[in-house]
C-alpha cells in the first residue's frame, strides 16, 4: 500500500501544486509566444529559432529524472522555491539579450528552473493524491496547461504591443509563484519532520506488477506515445503562429491568441484524461487521445482559417488527455520510483520536444511550413502502438 493510499486527499495542496504548475508553465510559454519578436529583433533564421527550442528543452529534460530519483531518496521541502527563482532569473536575463549566445543562456536557465519543478510537483502530488491518482494529476497537470495557453496570451497583451524588454514585466509572476509555494513548503516539511517522515515522504515498498523485461518493453511503448505527443506539439507550438501569419496572413497578435486558443484546448482535455482513466482504464485512455486526435491532425493543413482553429482546439483536447493517463501507468509499472518515473516522461516530453522543434526548424527552411505540416498531420497515428500494452489494471479498481 502506498503512502497515497493511507491518507486522504489534500485537496488544498493539489490546487497549490496546480497553481504552482500554472505559473511556471505560463512563464514557461512566454519563450515559444515571442519567437516573432526574437527573431525579428536578432535577425533570426528558422534553424535558429529550432536551436533556441533545442538548447531550452534539454536544459529542462536531461536534470528531470536525475533530480527525480535524488529526491525519491532525499527529500527536500525548497526545491520548487529553486526552480522558481531560476525561471525568473532566465526570463529577466531574456528580455535584455542582445545576441543569440545570450538567449541560448537564458532559455537555458528557463529550462533548468522547469526542470526542478515537473519532476517534484508531480511526486509531491501522487504524495497529497489520497489514493485518487488520476484525479490528482490531471489538477496538477491542468494547471500547466492552462499556463501554456495563458503564457501566449500575456505575450499578445503586453509583451508584442511594446516590445520585448516587457518579459521582464510578466516575469514578476514569478514572485507570485513562490507565494504559492510557501504553503506547500510548510505541508511538506511538517511531513518530513514528522515520526515516520521519511516513510511519508517516499513511497512504501511494492511489488511490480510486470516481470522486469515486460516492465522495460512497457515503458518503452510509452515512451514512443510520447514521442508521437509531443513531436506533433512541436510542430504546433514552435511554429503554429508562424504558419498562420504565412498562410492568411494575420497579425502577430492574432497568431498568439490563435495558439491560446489550441493550448487552453490542451489544458480542458488534460483535465478530462486523469479522471477518466481512473473510471475506464489508463490504455483506453491513452487510445483515445493520441489515435483519436489523427482525424483532425490530417485535415488541419489547407483548411480555411475558421476551419484551422477548430481543428487546432479538437487536437488540443484530443491528444492532452493522453499524459495524465501515460504517467499513472507508468508509476503503476514502477512503484517505488515516483519521481524517478515523473523526471523521465516530463523530461523525454521536453528532451522530444526540442529536438523535434530543431528538426522541424531545419525542415521549414528546406521545404517550407506548408509541407511540414502535412507531414507531422501523420505522427498522431503512432497511436496505434497502444495495442502492445498490457492492461495491468484489467479485473481490479483503478488505484483507489
Amino acid at each position: 500500500m502506498t503512502t497515497e493510499q493511507k491518507t486522504k486527499t489534500s485537496f488544498g495542496i493539489l490546487i497549490a501544486l496546480s497553481l504552482s504548475h500554472f505559473f511556471n508553465d505560463t512563464l514557461q510559454a512566454i519563450i515559444t509566444a515571442v519567437y516573432p519578436l526574437l527573431k525579428s529583433d536578432l535577425l533570426l533564421s528558422f534553424r535558429q529559432i529550432g536551436y533556441i527550442t533545442l538548447f531550452y528543452q534539454a536544459s529542462a529534460s536531461v536534470f528531470q529524472p536525475i533530480l527525480g530519483l535524488f529526491l525519491d531518496k532525499r527529500p527536500k521541502s525548497y526545491f520548487l522555491m529553486v526552480g522558481m527563482c531560476c525561471t525568473f532569473i532566465g526570463l529577466c536575463t531574456l528580455a535584455y539579450s542582445d545576441s543569440f549566445a545570450m538567449t541560448l543562456a537564458s532559455v537555458s536557465l528557463v529550462g533548468i528552473g522547469s526542470s526542478v519543478l515537473h519532476p517534484e510537483a508531480s511526486r509531491l502530488t501522487s504524495i497529497a493524491s489520497g489514493g485518487k491518482r488520476g484525479l490528482a494529476q490531471s489538477v496538477f497537470q491542468v494547471g500547466g496547461n492552462a499556463g501554456c495557453a495563458v503564457g501566449p496570451l500575456l505575450a499578445a497583451l503586453f509583451i508584442a504591443p511594446y516590445g520585448r524588454q516587457n518579459i521582464a514585466l510578466v516575469a514578476l509572476i514569478a514572485i507570485i509563484g513562490i507565494c504559492v509555494i510557501i504553503p506547500i513548503k510548510r505541508w511538506y516539511s511538517g511531513i518530513l519532520k514528522s515520526s515516520d517522515g521519511k516513510k511519508s515522504a517516499q513511497i512504501a515498498a511494492q511489488n511490480r506488477p510486470l516481470s522486469r523485461g515486460y516492465t522495460i518493453f512497457a515503458i518503452c511503448i510509452l515512451l514512443v506515445l510520447i514521442f508521437s505527443k509531443y513531436f506533433y506539439m512541436a510542430s504546433l507550438s514552435s511554429y503554429y503562429t508562424f504558419y498562420v501569419i504565412e498562410r492568411f496572413g494575420v497579425s502577430v497578435q492574432t497568431s498568439q491568441i490563435m495558439l491560446f486558443v489550441f493550448l487552453a484546448a490542451t489544458a480542458i482535455g488534460t483535465l478530462i484524461g486523469g479522471p477518466l482513466g481512473d473510471r475506464i482504464g489508463r490504455k483506453y485512455v491513452i487510445w483515445i487521445s493520441i489515435l483519436g486526435a489523427s482525424p483532425f491532425a490530417l485535415l488541419m493543413p489547407g483548411s480555411s482559417l475558421t476551419s484551422t482553429i477548430i481543428l487546432s482546439f479538437m487536437v488540443g483536447l484530443m491528444i492532452s488527455s493522453a499524459f495524465p493517463a501515460i504517467l499513472i501507468y507508468a508509476q503503476i509499472l514502477l512503484p517505488n520510483h515516483l519521481g524517478l518515473v515523473s523526471g523521465l516522461f516530463f523530461g523525454f516530453a521536453f528532451g522530444i520536444a526540442g529536438i523535434s522543434s530543431a528538426v522541424l526548424g531545419y525542415m521549414v527552411d528546406s521545404i517550407g511550413l506548408e509541407h511540414v505540416f502535412r507531414i507531422c498531420s501523420f505522427i498522431p497515428l503512432l497511436g496505434l502502438t497502444t495495442c502492445m500494452l498490457p492492461n495491468i489494471e484489467k479485473g481490479k479498481r483503478r488505484d483507489n
